[in-house]
Parts: structure tokens; C-alpha cells; sequence
């Protein structure tokens, strides 16, 4: 949609300006005078001044951090209690963002409530800043008057998922580390120390064990069609990539990493976690049950679970229980349906909903401080058949002929 910069008078008569999107000139005439501004003129927006803030966004970082987010939040909390106006606070806080990203959009927020949208509305439009959650919530605080304390849910929540994030790439960084050095260290054998190898015993002229023969076999294999295999690993990431990006491909991408070995058992827990976390938000933020449960299948961050969690609100809307369409999913453990059903008869779902969320969290973070203590033993032995493959195909042939030799003698 093609992008506007207008300027006009308000209801005061104060001089407003500021860029909006719209099918045209006369789309946004209509949306300035519906909020009460007299438009003066409507330029449609450069191409050059596209490319100046396409270019600024890339020099100045294409994403918004969790962290940014969440302080975005903490700040809009205390300005609001604070009784700043809103419109002056975008202002504070787009003159104090460290990432140039972040101050575009807050510079779009504020030219979006000029223009008369509402907070909600002017959220939507940056969907890869906002998520559904951060939206929905907010929305809530407008209409029920209590913005301030949206704001404070939101950043107690992301708090927590960058506190889990943090915790699963520190637990992952030793075993990465591990296996790019086996990778590397397999690739410089094959191309530099084997060759050399096969060189020696040629000259010899004596029949090769087979670990040996293999060795050397999978060596020139590597050399003579190195660039084809790298081709092919290539075209496979990118194929896998472009799949997952489907929608079949990231349901049965999201679906495969519950299971998978080691990992999986975190990974689910995690959900539950956020399940637990995003649904008790919802309850005590007023939220509809129905509508918060679309709010909570875009929060889990899984396709698979989100559409378990839609089979969930289809559910409640015919009139069963939570409890109910909860265990019809097949979805959820034992844990988490038994405190929803007795959320529903004391009427305090959020309290226990959060009781779970500590709960797995809990849990989460223990299994990723031991996580390194469980694939270590994978790697160990792994790292253990890598030498032993190599001592028997490199040393067992030298071992071999100084036998031969000194029996020979």
C-alpha cells in the first residue's frame, strides 16, 4: 500500500503532519477529516526518501529485541501511571531509542494517533514489532481503562521469555561448539591427512586393511566430488528452509520438534509453560475466553499446539468446559488439565494458570542446566568412534608392516 505525507490544521487549529498508508489521496482525505484534522496537502511519499529509511533500518538493525520490547513496555508503564499524556511519551521515548528501527516505529505510532487511530490499531500495522499477544493485550487496557497495567503484564512476560531464551542458547552453545569441531575436524582429515597417508602405503605395495581401504575411498570420494556434496548440502538447507516457511511445512516442522530426541521433552515443557503464562494474562486482563484463546494459540509460537488450542475455543463456543476441550486436544499433561478443572470450579483459572506457568518454568530451567550433562555423554562417545575409525585405518596398516618387518628380521 502506498505511503502519504500530509499536512493539515486540527480541531484547534494547530499545524499537524505525518505519513500514512493508504490506497490513495482521497482515501487519506477521508481518514483526516474522520478524525478531525483539515487536510492542507497530500504529497505521496519519495522513493528516495524510501530507500534513505530502508537504508537507515538496515544500518541501524532490522530487528527489535525482546529486551528493547520489554523496556518499551516498562517505560510506557511508568509514564502512564505517571499521567503523562500519551502522545508526549511516544515523544520521550522515541528521542531516547538506542535502535533506530525501534524510533521509526514509535515515530509511526505517534503520526498514527495524530492522525485519530486508536493505540490498538496503530499497533496492528507492525505486526513484525508487535506480536498478537503485546496487540491484544493493549487493546484490553484501552477499552477497559487500565493501560498502564497491560503495559506492566507485557513486560513481566517478555522478562521471562528472554530469561528462557537466554538459559536455552547458553545450554546450547557447548554441544554446537562440539559438533562444528568434529564437522571441521573430519573435513581436514579427509581432504589433508589421509591423502598424505595413502601416498606412504602406496609405495609400499601391501594389501591394506579394510578400515584403511574405506578410509581412503571415502577421502578421495570427498576431494573428487567435494564441491558437489557441499552443492547439495546447500540446496538442501535452502530447500528445507523454503518448506518450513510453507504452511503444511511449518505445522509438521513444529509437530517433529516435540519429539525430537533430548530436546523435545524441553521444548514441550517450554509450551506448557507459555500456554499456562499467555492464558492467565488473558483471564486477568479481561479478555473474552473465546477471543483470548485466538490470542493464546499465536502466543505459544507453534503451529501444531495453536491448532490444538483452536480446537480448544471451537469447544468453548458450543459450551463445554476448558477442561473438557483441554483433554479432548490430547494436547496437555496431566498437570495442566487437573489445575484447570479446579481453576473452573473456585472461578480462579489466572491464579492457577500462573501456578503452572512458575511450575514449568521451574522445570525448564532445571532440565537446560543439565542438558549439557546429557548430550555430553552422546558426544563423548561419538568423539571416541571418530578416533577409533581413525586409529584403525591410519595406525593399524603402520602396525601392520613393523610386524612384517621385524618378523622379517
Amino acid at each position: 500500500m502506498p505511503a502519504f505525507q500530509y499536512k493539515g490544521r486540527n480541531g484547534r487549529g494547530e499545524a499537524v503532519s505525518g505519513r500514512i498508508e493508504a490506497a490513495s489521496p482521497d482515501a487519506v482525505a477521508d481518514q483526516l477529516l474522520n478524525s478531525g484534522v483539515t487536510p492542507i496537502d497530500i504529497t505521496a511519499a519519495g522513493a528516495g526518501e524510501d530507500v534513505v529509511e530502508a537504508m537507515r533500518r538496515y544500518l541501524g538493525g532490522q530487528q527489535v529485541t525482546i529486551d528493547e520490547l520489554s523496556l518499551f513496555c516498562r517505560q510506557m508503564y511508568t509514564l502512564s501511571k505517571s499521567g503523562v499524556p500519551i502522545m508526549q511519551a511516544l515523544r520521550g521515548l522515541r528521542a531516547s531509542a538506542q535502535n533506530p528501527r525501534l524510533g521509526d516505529v514509535i515515530r509511526q505510532l505517534g503520526d498514527s494517533l495524530d492522525a485519530g487511530t486508536d493505540l490498538t490499531t496503530a499497533l496492528k500495522r507492525h505486526p513484525k514489532v508487535f506480536p498478537p499477544l503485546f496487540v491484544s493485550l493493549v487493546q484490553v487496557g484501552e477499552t477497559t481503562g487500565r493501560l498502564e497495567q497491560a503495559f506492566l503484564q507485557l513486560s513481566s512476560y517478555l522478562d521471562i521469555e528472554k530469561t528462557t531464551r537466554l538459559r536455552i542458547k547458553s545450554a546450547m552453545r557447548y554441544p554446537t561448539f562440539v559438533l562444528v569441531a568434529i564437522v571441521v575436524a573430519v573435513a581436514v582429515i579427509n581432504i589433508f591427512v589421509i591423502p598424505a597417508f595413502s601416498r606412504m602405503y602406496a609405495s609400499f605395495h601391501a594389501q591394506l586393511p579394510l578400515a584403511t581401504r574405506i578410509l581412503i575411498a571415502t577421502s578421495r570420494f570427498t576431494i573428487t566430488y567435494g564441491w558437489m556434496i557441499l552443492a547439495v548440502l546447500i540446496a538442501l538447507v535452502v530447500g528445507v528452509r523454503i518448506y518450513v516457511g510453507t504452511e503444511a511445512g511449518r505445522y509438521r516442522w513444529h509437530k517433529l520438534k516435540l519429539h525430537l530426541p533430548v530436546v523435545g521433552s524441553i521444548i514441550y515443557q517450554a509450551m506448557l509453560g507459555r500456554f499456562a503464562r499467555s492464558l492467565a494474562l488473558t483471564v486477568v486482563s479481561g479478555v473474552p475466553l473465546i477471543q483470548g484463546m485466538t490470542v493464546v494459540s499465536r502466543a505459544v509460537d507453534n503451529d501444531f499446539v495453536a491448532s490444538r488450542i483452536l480446537q480448544m475455543r471451537d469447544g468453548i463456543e458450543r459450551g463445554e468446559s476448558i477442561t473438557r476441550t483441554a483433554a479432548a486436544t490430547g494436547m496437555f499433561s496431566p498437570l495442566v488439565l487437573q489445575m484447570i478443572g479446579v481453576g473452573e470450579e473456585a472461578g480462579a483459572v489466572d491464579a492457577l494458570m500462573n501456578d503452572v506457568g512458575e511450575y514449568y518454568e521451574r522445570t525448564v530451567d532445571y532440565e537446560l542446566e543439565n542438558l549439557t550433562a546429557t548430550i555430553e555423554p552422546i558426544l563423548i562417545v561419538a568423539m571416541g568412534g571418530l578416533v577409533l575409525v581413525l586409529a584403525l585405518g591410519v595406525f593399524l596398516p603402520m602396525w601392520d608392516l613393523a610386524r612384517a618387518a621385524g618378523a622379517g628380521r
